[in-house]
């Protein structure tokens, strides 16, 4: 689904989950937010291709966070496209996602997903990628989640330090949370952008009175 030029939420399901990567596109590059399951990159590939972009065009991959959805299909992307493509995760997930430190939800995997990190994001960093992006640390879900404002077209995107339903956004979801008070906090940093748009990694797309709907789930 389009939410604006050269931003489209990617639908990918895997074994009754429906989750929602985030492909960002110029005339120079591409960058895909989260990867998917283990095994998704021809889910990716196809995903990219219908909206018109060659999956050589990778350029970036910026991880939300750690757990096995969103990393997922790292390995796969780095052995296809190698060095030509950057990767970036908030430095307080980083040794996860490379391995050098058990997944903290998913450690019971035998075999987890895992990957370079190349650059690691702070707080208010702003990446000149596809009219800019500004990284936002919203721990709670996991030590380094972040959240991305995408400047151009005022498009939050929440990772899973929110989720929706049909449109609405219902707050935290308190089961997958590794410290919730730190996440409720990190929510009240969305109140002070200009969000158009939110898209919420398991839920998809809210986009009517959003700041409204923020200021709700904060409330609770």
């Amino acid at each position: 689904m389009e939410i604006s030029k050269g931003v489209e939420m990617l639908h990918l399901e895997f074994i009754g989950n429906i989750i929602h990567p985030i492909l960002l596109w110029d005339q120079e590059m591409a960058v895909l937010i989260d990867t998917g399951f283990p095994g998704q990159i021809e889910d990716l590939r196809v995903a990219m291709e219908k909206v018109g972009v060659s999956f050589d065009k990778l350029k970036v991959v910026i991880l939300t966070h750690q757990d096995i959805d969103h990393i997922g299909s790292l390995p796969e992307i780095l052995q296809e496209c190698g060095s030509n493509i950057k990767v970036y995760a908030h430095d307080l997930d980083k040794p996860y996602i490379q391995g050098d430190l058990t997944l903290l939800k998913d450690g019971h995997i035998k075999n987890p997903p895992k990957g370079r990190v190349d650059h690691t994001l702070k707080d208010g960093q702003e990446l000149p990628y596809c009219g800019g992006i500004r990284i936002i640390h919203t721990p709670g879900h996991t030590p380094g989640h972040i959240s991305l404002y995408l400047k151009q077209s005022k498009t939050l995107i929440a990772g899973d330090s929110m989720y929706s339903v049909n449109g609405i956004i219902e707050g935290i979801h308190a089961p997958t949370v590794l410290d919730i008070k730190a996440a409720r906090l990190s929510l009240k940093k969305y109140l002070d952008l200009d969000i158009e748009s939110v898209v919420c990694y398991h839920g998809g797309l809210s986009n009517v009175n959003v700041n409204d709907q923020i200021e709700k789930v904060i409330s609770y």
